[in-house]
């Protein structure tokens, strides 16, 4: 089954019709996902910087389709530190191999942030030749050879929480250390603490389904094409929380909830963020479908570059 660009797309947002928001990845786009310019799985290499190891849990609850699909079918997972079996020198020198035999061609996964202060020494990702390799030392390894960088997570895309006031380790996201190192490989963030599954494999669908139909460098040229001014695909992050919001009636009638226990009623004077944030989970929602952020609680605007001091205090009782 084929798609064009604007099909693919709308599969991904499930606005085609027939598709609604519990089927929000059509089968079409796992045939998309599985068959690559190269017919081969396009390999992929996942560090863990300074983070949570959320996005990583996040991406292993994706339910459509499933996460067992998605690595051993549609991508070749050849470094995750949770993961995986190997370690320590054996698991260094299978990345380097890969990122030999695919020099060009293969992806690199970034969840958490990159700390810069005392040599980056503050995060030690592994140890080969009885030497320390750090986060910084890795992605300056890989980012050169790699086709694409995709910074999972909002501590990969901005900086997050590890580069929050008092931080003391000079946290940064990939975009910004790329640009400082030099290195011009393009960077598509997903941010989110953590991102909805969703917005992980279907960035990657979307990257596959446009260098399949494109070649690899005009492909990926698509897909930056398709980025905000934020790095963000249009497809996931594209529209405003507070303006698609199931409560935005009430606000527009002043309607206001005065507490967590009132289930009716604008969250904003409980310190909701959804003005200032942009993502689809209004419809997409979480745990397949279950609920969403605002339902529960308020938007803390996890998915924006302020994230968190320019989205603090979370919650207020105006």
């Amino acid at each position: 089954m084929s798609l064009n660009r604007r099909d693919f797309v709308k599969l991904c947002t499930g606005t085609v019709a027939g598709f609604g928001v519990a089927q929000m990845f059509h089968p079409a786009i796992r045939e998309v996902l599985a068959d690559t310019l190269t017919g081969k799985r396009p390999p992929v290499i996942w560090l863990q910087g300074q983070g949570c190891t959320g996005c990583s849990v996040t991406l292993l609850n994706n339910v459509n389709p499933s996460i067992a699909d998605v690595l051993l079918k549609i991508i070749s997972l050849d470094f995750h530190p949770t993961v995986m079996g190997s370690e320590g020198g054996q698991a260094i020198a299978h990345i380097r191999s890969i990122a030999s035999q695919w020099k060009g061609q293969f992806f690199v996964v970034v969840e958490g942030a990159i700390p810069l202060a005392r040599d980056g020494k503050y995060c030690v990702i592994g140890e080969a030749g009885h030497e320390e390799i750090t986060m910084v030392d890795m992605v300056k390894e890989l980012a050169p050879n790699a086709a694409a960088m995709l910074a999972v997570g909002t501590c990969a895309a901005y900086g997050g929480i590890p580069a929050a006031k008092g931080s003391e380790t000079e946290a940064t996201g990939v975009a910004s250390f790329l640009k400082q190192a030099g290195i011009a490989t393009p960077v598509v963030n997903i941010p989110g603490c953590p991102p909805q599954p969703d917005w992980i494999v279907g960035t990657i669908a979307l990257a596959l389904g446009l260098i399949k139909e494109k070649g690899l460098k005009d492909g990926l040229a698509e897909v930056v094409s398709m980025l905000d001014s934020q790095g963000r695909p249009l497809p996931f992050f594209g529209r405003n929380v507070h303006d698609n919001c199931p409560y935005l009636k009430d606000f527009d009638a002043g309607k206001m909830s005065p507490s967590f226990n009132e289930k009716e009623g604008c969250r904003y004077d409980l310190g909701c963020k959804g003005p200032m944030a942009h993502c689809d989970s209004f419809e997409r929602k979480w745990n397949g479908g279950v609920n969403w952020c605002v339902a529960n609680a308020t938007c803390i605007g996890c998915t924006e570059p302020d994230f968190p001091d320019g989205t603090s205090p979370f919650y207020s009782n105006k």
